[in-house]
């Protein structure tokens, strides 16, 4: 597990005396579980840093499927007290075992009702869209006589050309992997076997599946594969200095929302609900700009690789059938796939 501790006090509440001074300073220290990526934890806490120097941040930093896990595993005793930038989907799973408080933070109104959860009040709010997108290597196409134009759609990733050269995210420790086989099972019918039987025909092209969301796009970038099929940020952000270029699949993009909400303690602290509000601002929303095209009060960031409206882009996604099959999803994929993964 990796743990980041960010230090966003004066001496934090490590050095303090007893009694009273010491109650109040660990009141101003919260623990906040996020699946953002590591270089966006860092910029954008920065921003909180300017606008809160007397509270103290303590950052649990993993991919999606391991911080849903850990938060269920802590349900009787719950360690964190915010959920910062998880997968939605996962945020309706937690809700429906009653693990989070319902909190209306500051500037709420300005939050499409798309993004974010029907209670009242709600019981996580989303901050921005990722969706699914394939980084493909150009060098390592060209050494398998195929082009970058050569894959547009997810039947393309199909072709017998790119047997073992294809990495994709572990859909049971990514949000990333959850978002894009249950966009490909609904796609293919929901309940029907035909989405299965694309991920078997998929498999066949698979080297391996690893446990980010970032990594196959990554991994693609270095040339360790040629294909890796991941979100449009982590390939964006590799295209700068490497031969790739980023697909937007032509069927439509599998996507989730990174959301926030608070977690039902018996003790809540003022700081998680500060950390929220802030989490939400006009300041926050600049920042997650930067690596989403789509955030969710509506303002649509520039996006090379996307003509026109982004969400346009992604596919009518039913989170509440994805909330709901999740076990079920992941035990069949993990019968059927799991022999694949790369080791945690």
């Amino acid at each position: 597990m990796k743990k980041f501790i960010y230090a966003l006090g004066v001496l934090g509440f490590l050095v303090l005396g007893t009694g009273t001074a010491q109650a109040a300073e660990a009141d101003k220290s919260i623990v906040v579980y996020t699946a953002l990526e590591d270089e966006q934890v860092t910029e954008y806490l920065e921003d909180f840093k300017r606008h809160h120097p007397d509270l103290t941040v303590n950052v649990v930093r993993e991919s999606t499927g391991i911080i849903t896990a850990r938060l269920l595993a802590e349900k009787d005793q719950p360690q964190a007290d915010v959920i910062w930038g998880t997968a939605a989907s996962s945020m309706m799973v937690l809700d429906n075992l009653g693990l989070l408080a319902g909190y209306a933070p500051a500037g709420l109104d300005r939050i499409l009702p798309q993004f974010k959860s029907t209670k009242n009040p709600p019981t996580w709010v989303g901050i921005d869209a990722w969706e699914t997108a394939f980084t493909v290597n150009t060098r390592e196409l060209a050494k398998l006589g195929l082009k970058a134009a050569d894959i547009k759609t997810y039947q393309d990733l199909l072709n017998p050309k790119l047997k073992g050269q294809i990495v994709m995210s572990n859909p049971s420790s990514s949000g990333t992997g959850f978002l894009t086989v249950s966009a490909i099972l609904q796609l293919n019918g929901k309940g029907s076997e035909g989405g299965w039987d694309y991920l078997a025909a998929l498999d066949r092209n698979v080297d391996q599946y690893v446990h980010s969301g970032s990594k196959p796009a990554k991994m693609a970038a270095a040339g360790e594969c040629a294909v890796g099929i991941s979100f449009g940020y982590a390939g964006l952000s590799q295209k700068k200095n490497s031969p790739v270029e980023i697909i937007f699949p032509a069927e439509g993009s599998g996507w989730d929302l990174e959301a926030n909400a608070l977690i039902k303690k018996p003790q809540i602290k003022p700081a998680a609900k500060t950390f929220l509000d802030w989490a939400i601002s006009d300041s926050a929303m600049e920042l997650y700009r930067k690596n989403y095209p789509i955030v969710t009060i509506g303002v649509k960031g520039g996006y090379e690789g996307i003509e026109g409206d982004p969400i346009k882009q992604l596919i009518d996604n039913d989170f509440a059938w994805a909330a709901g099959n999740r076990d079920n999803i992941l035990k069949k994929w993990a019968e059927k796939f799991d022999a694949k993964s790369a080791p945690k």
